[in-house]
C-alpha cells in the first residue's frame, strides 16, 4: 500500500491505477465468538414464511436485522436499484455483549431469474477497508446474480457502516507524499504521524479499535445468515475478502455450501515476505510474456534486468518531475525513487500492455508516464475518503505484524529481489513502514490461531491471475493442500482479482456455483497474451 494501506481490489484499468495506493488495495481477535445456534434466542416479525430474504425483521441472539433504506455509496450504483436493503445491528465487541452496538448496511440484489436457487452468494470486499456495497456493480456485471440473490454487507468500520473508520487525513497525506522520497526516514516519520492522528481521532470517538478484525467480522456475517433465515449460502471473496473468507470457513463452516476466492491472501502466511513473493511472481509473469512475444522482446530485450537496474539507479538518485493529471491544470510534483517504482509496478500489472514501453521511457529520461500514473493513484477522487483505515490497521496490526518481525520482512525482500538496495528491501510493496505504523496503532495481538491454516471439505474455487503481483498465484495450490475439495485455477495474463477483468474468470465462477464439483474451465484454452505496446 505504498505510503498507507488502500484498496486491493481490481477495477477497470484506469480506475485501479487511480486508487491502487495499497493492499489491499482491508482484525484483531479480542472478542468472543457468537454463541452457538442452540443457545441463541430469536424473534421473527415476518408476515409470511415465504417472504423474500431481506424483507423480514428478525433478532437472533444479540444481532438484529431490520429492513430499511439501502446503504449509502459514493456514487449511484444501478445494480442496487432493485435491491432489498436494511441494517444488521451487532455488538461492537462480542466479549462485551451489553456494550456498544454497531450498524452494518445490507443490500440484497435479487436473482435475474424468477426462480432463484435458495442459497444466495455473499460478496466479501477487498481492502482491507473497502465497502462491499460499493462493489455491487462488479459482482452483478460479472453475472453472479444469474440464478441466485447476491448479498452485500458493509463490513464493520467501512464506508456505509456506523461507525465508519475512515481517515481522510491519511488519504490527504498519501496525495502529498507523491512529492516525497518514498522510503526516506523523513517520509516514514510523517507517515506514522498521520497514522497516529487517525488513531487518536477514532479513539476519541469512543470506538473500540480492538474490535475491528476478522473474527468479529466473520461472526457478523454468520449473524446475518441466521437473521435472514438462510440455511446455507455461498461466499465469493476478492483480494482481502479471501482472507476473511478463509477465516470464516475455519470458524463457521456449518452455514457454507461453497466458497469462491479470487486473488488469494491466506491468513496463515500473510505479511511482508509474502507480499514480496507475490510481486516477484507477477513481475516475472509479465516479463516472460514480453520475452515470448517477438516484437516486444526485440524492442525491449531483457526487461527484467532493465527494471532491476532502474530500481537501483532511482534509489541512489531519485528523479523529480512535474505532471498534470486528467481533469486538472494544476502541476503536481512527483519524486520517483526505487521504492516508488516497485510500488508503481505492483499496480501497473493491471495495465500490462503499457509496462514495457513505460519502463523504456523511464530508462531514456522520460519519467512522465510512470509519474502521472503514480500520482494519479494518490490524487484521484476515488482515493479520498473511502477506505476504512481503522479496519486496515485492525488487520495488519493484530494479525500480521505480531507474527512477522521486521527482520523477517527484510529477509523476504532480500530473498526475492537480492539485487535491490536494502532500503527498498526493507519496505515491502504496499506495506511501507508497517511496523512503526502498528506501534502507533497500539492494539493487542490476535490469538495465534488466527494464523492457522483453513482445513475442511467445503467446495472451494481458488482463482488467481498469472500477472497478479499483489497476491501471487502460488497461493492457490497452498490453500488447496488443506481444503480437500478445492479447485485451483490460474487465469493466464490477468492481474489481481480476475473476476473484474476476465470474462473467462466470470464464466468459471458462475459455473462453479452451479456445480462446485466441476466448474467449466474450457475458456482457458483460448486465452492469449496481450499485445504489448511497441514504442518508436
Amino acid at each position: 500500500m505504498a505510503l498507507h494501506p488502500a484498496p486491493r481490489r481490481r477495477r477497470t484499468a484506469r480506475r485501479l491505477l487511480a486508487t491502487s495506493s495499497g493492499l489491499v488495495t482491508g482484525l484483531l481477535v479480542t472478542g468472543l465468538l457468537a454463541a452457538p445456534a442452540q443457545a441463541q434466542s430469536w424473534t421473527d416479525t415476518s408476515p409470511s414464511p415465504d417472504a423474500p430474504i431481506g424483507t423480514v425483521a428478525r433478532t437472533v441472539g444479540d444481532a438484529r436485522f431490520e429492513p430499511g433504506p439501502c446503504p449509502k455509496t459514493p456514487e449511484p450504483i444501478e445494480a442496487l436499484d432493485e435491491a432489498r436493503c436494511g441494517t444488521l445491528t451487532v455488538p461492537e465487541n462480542r466479549a462485551e455483549p451489553s456494550g456498544r452496538t454497531i450498524e452494518l448496511g445490507v443490500a440484497i440484489v435479487p436473482a435475474a431469474t424468477d426462480k432463484p436457487k435458495p442459497d444466495p452468494i455473499v460478496w466479501l470486499a477487498g481492502g482491507p477497508g473497502d465497502d462491499a456495497v460499493g462493489e455491487a456493480k462488479m459482482a452483478i456485471d460479472g453475472g453472479l446474480n444469474r440464478d441466485r440473490d447476491v448479498v452485500f454487507m458493509s463490513q464493520r468500520g467501512t464506508y456505509s457502516a456506523e461507525p465508519n473508520l475512515l481517515c481522510p487525513n491519511i488519504d490527504e497525506f498519501n496525495a502529498r507524499s507523491v512529492g516525497l522520497v518514498y522510503d526516506a526516514p523523513s517520509t516514514g516519520r510523517l507517515h506514522v504521524e498521520a497514522t497516529k492522528a487517525c488513531r487518536d481521532r477514532l479513539a476519541a470517538r469512543g470506538i473500540d479499535l480492538s474490535a475491528y478484525n476478522d473474527t468479529e467480522s466473520a461472526a457478523d456475517y454468520e449473524d446475518l445468515r441466521k437473521a435472514l433465515g438462510i440455511e446455507q449460502w455461498n461466499l465469493y471473496g476478492i483480494s482481502y475478502g479471501t482472507h476473511l473468507a478463509l477465516v470464516y470457513m475455519r470458524l463457521h463452516p456449518e452455514g457454507l455450501r461453497s466458497v469462491g476466492i479470487d486473488g488469494i491472501l491466506p491468513p496463515s502466511k500473510a505479511g511482508s515476505a509474502a507480499t514480496w513473493s507475490s510481486a516477484r511472481q507477477g513481475f516475472d509473469g509479465l516479463f516472460k510474456a514480453c520475452a515470448e512475444q517477438p516484437a516486444c522482446n526485440k524492442r525491449y530485450p531483457n526487461l527484467s534486468a532493465t527494471f532491476d537496474r532502474l530500481v537501483r539507479e532511482l534509489e541512489a538518485h531519485p528523479v523529480t518531475t512535474t505532471v498534470t493529471l486528467p481533469g486538472s491544470d494544476k502541476p503536481v510534483k512527483v519524486v520517483l525513487d526505487g521504492g516508488a517504482l516497485v510500488n508503481w509496478m505492483t499496480s501497473a500489472t493491471h495495465v500490462a500492455p503499457q509496462v514495457p514501453a513505460a519502463l523504456d521511457e523511464l530508462a531514456h529520461g522520460k519519467p512522465q508516464r510512470i509519474a502521472q500514473q503514480w500520482a494519479g493513484g494518490k490524487l484521484s477522487p476515488q482515493a479520498m475518503g473511502r477506505v476504512a483505515h481503522g479496519l486496515v490497521y485492525g488487520v495488519f496490526c493484530s494479525e500480521w505484524t505480531p507474527y512477522e518481525s521486521e527482520q523477517a520482512a527484510l529477509r523476504g525482500g532480500q530473498a526475492t529481489f537480492p539485487s535491490f538496495p536494502r532500503s527498498v528491501q526493507a519496505q515491502a510493496p504496499q506495506l511501507t513502514f508497517l511496523h512503526p505504523d502498528c506501534d502507533a496503532w497500539n492494539v493487542p495481538a490476535a490469538a495465534p490461531s488466527i494464523r492457522d491454516v483453513t482445513r475442511g471439505d467445503i467446495p472451494t474455487l481458488a482463482l488467481s491471475g498469472g500477472f497478479d503481483s499483489q497476491t501471487g498465484a502460488d497461493n492457490g495450490p497452498y490453500i488447496a493442500d488443506t481444503l480437500s475439495k478445492a479447485k485451483v485455477v490460474t487465469v493466464p495474463y490477468e492481474p489481481h482479482v480476475v473476476f473484474a477483468t476476465s470474462k473467462c474468470a466470470q464464466e468459471i465462477a458462475v459455473s462453479f456455483f452451479d456445480n462446485p464439483a466441476a466448474p467449466k474451465t474450457a475458456c482457458l484454452d483460448s486465452l492469449r497474451a496481450p499485445e504489448f505496446e511497441i514504442g518508436s
